[in-house]
């Protein structure tokens, strides 16, 4: 049997559109037929470079971390207790650790130090069928009303924030008479909103972007305000705050993009014992002032990706219909072109690729 692959030869190259043997799956994997398989800007990144000297990548590859479909063939050692059976639709946790090491006992994978990664190394959904290891699909229900486009960028785009939030609520940066930034509505932030309103105890939540249109996505996602920071300084966006929410300052932020900018900009907007988390990844490096940070008591989380079982979280959220999406369908002849919309910023929400 044969299936369409876009696969990476080598850095800042584009992909190449091939037509390859599909592959069967191991005695303990699936075969899962891709119905969506997520578009994220790291995806971008790994062909721009930006993991070059921490991944350990041979090629060719196939990205694609954000992945659900159907099984479509089940390996000999896959125990009955699995519960899977050809037809099933299943999303896949991404993240795929040695299953040794403290991080994995804790349920952590995707930190762990020795793990690999679906589309990093190991071939990710931008092919038509993926060998996956039993243990990291989870089931949707028979009745599920969520098709894979929707549900693909769930494992990444809506898994990372959500996990990051709640560190934010665990520590107590969050509740009533609070007020809690989403910085940057791209494909994470457009998910964060949502999760900030879910989560955040009644806090007002502000949405931080650079474009009208995303700001609009975020608003109708829920967020109580929403403020464009484009070319503006600290202070400018710091009167804006004020003016919406009545106190110039923030308890906590989610951050989405990454950037350099967006991080100062979080920093500089944050009350006494504010805390930021920071799950975007757009720059490489964090450059604030460090007395405030130490005087004021501020708190910065680093949080990636997710767990198994935040997934699983997100995954019931949606099911009940509490996850609102904004979906980009691309056609696999336009993955090139659509990557390079996302470096650009083009791209509302999740771009996703689909096959049918």
């Amino acid at each position: 049997m044969k299936m369409r692959a876009a696969r990476m030869y080598g850095y800042k190259q584009p992909l190449r559109l091939e037509e390859i043997d599909a592959p069967a799956p191991g005695p303990e994997e699936v075969l899962v037929r891709v119905g969506g398989a997520g578009m994220c800007r790291t995806d971008f990144q790994l062909v721009d470079g930006y993991f070059d000297t921490g991944l350990d990548v041979g090629f060719p590859i196939t990205p694609g971390h954000e992945v659900a479909g159907w099984v479509d063939g089940v390996g000999s050692a896959v125990p009955k207790t699995a519960g899977l059976s050809e037809g099933d639709q299943v999303v896949v946790f991404g993240s795929w650790g040695d299953g040794a090491c403290r991080q994995c006992h804790e349920g952590n994978e995707q930190l762990c130090a020795h793990g690999v990664w679906a589309g990093f190394g190991r071939h990710g959904g931008y092919q038509e069928y993926l060998p996956v290891n039993y243990r990291y699909l989870i089931k949707m229900p028979g009745t599920g009303n969520l098709s894979p486009d929707t549900l693909a960028p769930l494992t990444d785009a809506g898994l990372t924030p959500y996990r990051g939030l709640k560190k934010l609520r665990a520590a107590g940066h969050l509740g009533a008479g609070r007020t809690l930034a989403v910085s940057g509505i791209g494909g994470l932030g457009s998910y964060g909103v949502q999760y900030a309103k879910l989560l955040s105890g009644g806090a007002d939540v502000v949405a931080f972007a650079r474009s009208d249109e995303k700001l609009k996505i975020a608003l109708d996602n829920g967020a109580d305000h929403a403020i464009n920071v484009r070319d503006k300084n600290h202070d400018t966006v710091r009167g804006e705050l004020e003016s919406l929410t009545g106190r110039p300052q923030l308890d906590a932020v989610i951050e989405c993009a990454g950037s350099e900018d967006a991080i100062r900009l979080a920093f500089a907007l944050l009350a006494a014992e504010g805390a930021v988390a920071s799950v975007g990844l757009i720059g490489n490096r964090v450059d604030i002032p460090l007395f405030p940070l130490v005087a004021r008591e501020y708190t910065y989380f680093g949080s990636f990706w997710g767990n198994y079982n935040d997934l699983t979280e997100v995954l019931a959220l949606a099911s009940a219909g509490k996850i609102k999406h904004t979906v980009t369908r691309v056609r696999f002849d336009e993955v090139n072109e659509t990557l390079d919309a996302i470096a650009r910023g083009d791209v509302l929400g999740r771009a996703v690729i689909v096959y049918d």
